[in-house]
């Protein structure tokens, strides 16, 4: 079977012997510590390591802004926790990232879908929807989005920005995909824009750049909303795992994260030109689909009269696999939306696996 379901980074270039000695360090030279109960807020070190990392990305951060969470989406469940009352109005991109709909579906929110296009959020939808829907919060993730691997411009997270400071509502800006980016400009944070500064949050992980099993995410809030955060996790797990952080904090400080990255980013830039490249012979006529600048997704739109889910069993027939796009609709579903994901496979399998779900469409 060859899978483009799994949003999963690529195991093999996981930096196995890097992360090894961190742990191997830090057990050798503070077990006690590393392996007792830590404070709520992480591990000071590790703190100040990602706030280095944001600083010098554009975003002035001190540790003190942070709370490490246990993966970013523990950072999203915190704030629905903190921020969200049973009937309470939380508007999304359509589609969206399914994980974050049933977050906010478990803590009773009335999910208000935004319309989208090829940009991402429509400024001009946005603003209609929050003045009538006065919503707690927009969650979006503006970078190589899940699912469709679009990403909003400059001027449209201004726009959202502006609506916020206008509105009142909370921006919750998911950013696990940032630091895959293959072609382009990197474009600023929301969070970096001084008119919705008071009312962003950031969320990130290391998942995606150094290995999802280490889970290990974190929170960037204003004081008050991060303080409700920690209560809220204080019961929830007490802290994050002391000896992850620990070797985390360790890695970033004895190895280049970054020149890591850079491999990663050069591996999937091929697989993600390798699967672009096969599309057209792969896909019916009249099917369309981006070309995404980083990130992990490609989104593919069938032609009319075209059901992916329906497909989907003819597909696995011939040992390939795609993720159907109408569950991550809030709104309409798309029956002919799909997501195919490059990331997982070689080159030469995503060509392989392209030629058998041509077969799909024969």
């Amino acid at each position: 079977m060859i899978s483009f379901a799994g949003g999963l980074p690529a195991p093999e270039l996981f930096d196995v012997a890097g992360i090894r000695a961190a742990y191997d360090r830090v057990l050798a030279e503070n077990p006690r510590q590393a392996l007792q109960y830590s404070t709520t807020e992480g591990d000071p070190e590790l703190r100040t390591a990602i706030a280095g990392r944001l600083a010098v990305r554009g975003l002035p951060t001190d540790a003190d802004d942070l709370l490490i969470t246990t993966g970013s989406q523990q950072a999203l469940t915190l704030l629905t926790t903190a921020l969200v009352e049973p009937g309470g109005v939380v508007l999304v991109e359509d589609p969206c990232y399914l994980a974050a709909l049933q977050t906010f579906a478990f803590a009773g929110a009335r999910v208000v879908p935004v319309p989208t296009d090829d940009q991402g959020v429509i400024p001009a939808a946005l603003e209609e929807i929050a003045a009538r829907e006065k919503p707690t919060l927009l969650y979006l993730v503006p970078t190589f989005q899940n699912p469709t691997g679009r990403t909003l411009p400059a001027e449209r997270r201004a726009a959202v920005a502006g609506a916020a400071a206008r509105h009142g509502f909370w921006i919750v800006e998911d950013d696990p995909y940032g630091e895959l980016r293959y072609d382009g400009e990197r474009v600023p944070w929301i969070a970096a824009d001084p008119v919705a500064a008071d009312r962003t949050v950031l969320l990130g992980s290391f998942s995606k750049v150094m290995a999802p099993g280490l889970r290990l995410g974190f929170l960037r809030a204003p004081a008050g909303l991060r303080r409700a955060c920690v209560i809220t996790k204080q019961a929830a797990d007490l802290h994050t795992s002391s000896i992850d952080q620990a070797a985390a904090a360790r890695y970033l400080r004895d190895s280049d994260l970054d020149a890591h990255v850079a491999g990663v980013r050069a591996a999937y830039q091929e697989r993600r030109d390798a699967m672009l490249e096969g599309l057209p012979a792969a896909l019916p006529e009249g099917s369309r689909w981006n070309r995404p600048d980083g990130g992990m997704f490609i989104w593919v739109t069938l032609p009319e009269g075209h059901d992916a889910t329906a497909l989907l069993k003819t597909a696995v027939g011939h040992e390939v696999a795609y993720v159907p796009g109408a569950p991550f609709f809030c709104g309409e579903p798309d029956p002919a939306a799909m997501r195919l994901s490059f990331t997982t496979h070689s080159a030469e399998e995503i060509r392989e696996g392209l030629r058998r779900l041509a077969k799909t469409f024969a």
